[in-house]
């Protein structure tokens, strides 16, 4: 059975919503009114900035949308999809997987983040599973693919400190 697993856009809405409104109570404290008409200040530079944070996380919002990033879980591949590239790795070519939480991100919930490393590959593969929708549906998937993969190596995810020599 195949589950699918769309990435979250929350965080781009709300920040691109935060910046007009700053934009819109900025405007409205520094615009004055005259003759019943509301009259917009363009000399202020912090109105400037203020349009380039909008119009920057109304960009980076819409790319994001653009890209339509998923993340496709079989009985036997796990898929990074997007609208250009697809990345099928299969169950079979994981060396060890780890599930549990990032240290460094202090987030609610005790599974944050997913990390497998390929056979064959030095790079880990990292899923944070608060990015995707339906976050508890996509661990218990991560958890029964780990069933069948050895676990995690303990210290830094499977990275061996250099001893001294």
């Amino acid at each position: 059975m195949e589950k699918t697993f769309k990435y979250k856009l929350d965080f781009y809405y709300q920040q691109a919503l935060i910046y007009m409104a700053t934009l819109v109570l900025y405007a409205g404290v520094k615009g004055s009114f005259i003759e019943n008409e509301f009259v917009f200040v363009f000399r202020d530079p912090i109105v400037y900035i203020i349009i380039i944070f909008v119009a920057a996380s109304i960009i980076v919002l819409l790319l994001n949308r653009f890209r339509d990033r998923k993340l496709i879980i079989t009985e036997d591949k796990i898929t990074f999809h997007n609208r250009f590239h697809e990345r099928t790795i299969s169950v079979a070519d994981i060396e060890w997987m780890h599930i549990g939480r990032e240290m460094l991100v202090q987030t609610a919930g005790r599974f944050q983040m997913v990390i497998f490393k390929m056979k064959g590959r030095r790079r880990l593969f990292r899923i944070r599973v608060g990015r995707y929708e339906r976050d508890r549906e996509l661990v218990a998937e991560m958890e029964r693919i780990a069933e069948r993969v050895p676990k995690g190596k303990h210290g830094r995810f499977g990275m061996r400190r250099r001893q001294r020599q």
